[in-house]
């Protein structure tokens, strides 16, 4: 089985350690040390000899021109989460190549990471640190008021998504009420997760802390709206860990200057050095790292590994991509 591996110079050592290259030698005719950033390059003897491409961020698309170079290609390993700018609608279009991604490995840390931020926020951490550093002597500090806490708070997390239900079982742990909405998902669903199935409305105005898991979709952007922020209750908690065309961000900028609700920004990736929210102690904003970081990248090393294995065996993939969900997925 040859495989290639299409993607940026380097890669490769990123998202395997020397041990799981080792393995992935073993399985396969592939050259660990010799990516390809750009298909056109290549010559057409080497593509049309391609099982499988092995790829990751910042790979090539692969559209029909690339596919007509490589007639015995049977499946796209995806090393990271979303395969949009990698797979082609000529590939589905094609209909005999399996497609794979390591969102759910790369769904791993995000939900770790919303779930610590989800019990600091609960604590009210971001405006007791904020109104501690003010003061700086804990006598003169007022009390955090009856809904500071995690005994009995609610969490509401918008979408079902594959991190919203890692976190949500994460939160089964403690004694939390989970608010749960996802017009996708059923009641039933939601109950087995843990949760209670609500509106939008009803989770923003009844939540503690509300923590965003839904896919940047047309359908999904803008879906946190003005109203829908302004019903938070006072010291309440925003968490993004999703992105941030979802959100009204003026509306949001308003919110958290007046000082009524705190936040967590992961996603800000694009925000001007010179936005006020940068100062507003009350607002943690942090640069994209719930995502897969460090060794963590591994984790989606391993998961693409499996289904090189899978693929060599014969077995199916573990996780392969739906095209028929594409328009509700990231």
């Amino acid at each position: 089985m040859k495989v290639l591996l299409a993607m940026p110079d380097g890669l490769q050592h990123r998202m395997f350690d020397r041990d799981q290259l080792e393995r992935l030698a073993a399985l396969a005719d592939v050259d660990v040390e010799r990516t390809a950033p750009d298909l056109s390059e290549l010559e057409d003897d080497e593509l049309s000899a391609v099982d499988v491409l092995l790829t990751g961020w910042g790979s090539p698309l692969v559209d029909a021109a690339a596919l007509a170079r490589m007639p015995r290609l049977r499946a796209i390993v995806h090393t990271a989460g979303t395969i949009r700018f990698v797979v082609s609608p000529a590939v589905w279009e094609r209909g005999d190549i399996v497609v794979t991604s390591a969102t759910e490995a790369n769904a791993v840390p995000v939900a770790e990471f919303a779930l610590a931020q989800i019990l600091l926020a609960g604590k009210r951490t971001l405006a007791q640190a904020a109104r501690h550093r003010e003061v700086r002597d804990r006598r003169r500090e007022p009390p955090v008021g009856e809904r500071a806490g995690n005994f009995r708070s609610v969490v509401g997390l918008i979408g079902a998504s594959r991190i919203g239900r890692l976190v949500a079982e994460h939160l089964r742990r403690f004694d939390l009420e989970v608010l749960i909405s996802d017009p996708f998902v059923s009641a039933e669903e939601i109950t087995a997760l843990g949760g209670r199935k609500v509106e939008l409305d009803d989770l923003f105005a009844g939540s503690d802390v509300v923590s965003l898991h839904a896919p940047d979709v047309p359908s999904t952007q803008g879906m946190v709206t003005a109203r829908l922020l302004a019903s938070m209750p006072d010291g309440a908690t925003f968490l993004n860990t999703a992105r941030p065309a979802l959100v009204d961000r003026d509306a949001l900028r308003a919110e958290l200057l007046s000082g009524r609700i705190s936040a967590v920004l992961d996603v800000e990736d694009e925000l001007p050095a010179d936005d006020p929210l940068w100062d507003v102690p009350t607002v943690l904003i942090t640069p994209h790292i719930a995502g897969s970081q460090g060794n963590e990248l591994h984790r989606m090393g391993e998961s693409a590994l499996e289904e090189v294995r899978r693929l060599a065996v014969h077995e199916p993939p573990r996780f392969p991509v739906d095209p028929r969900r594409l328009s509700v997925s990231a």
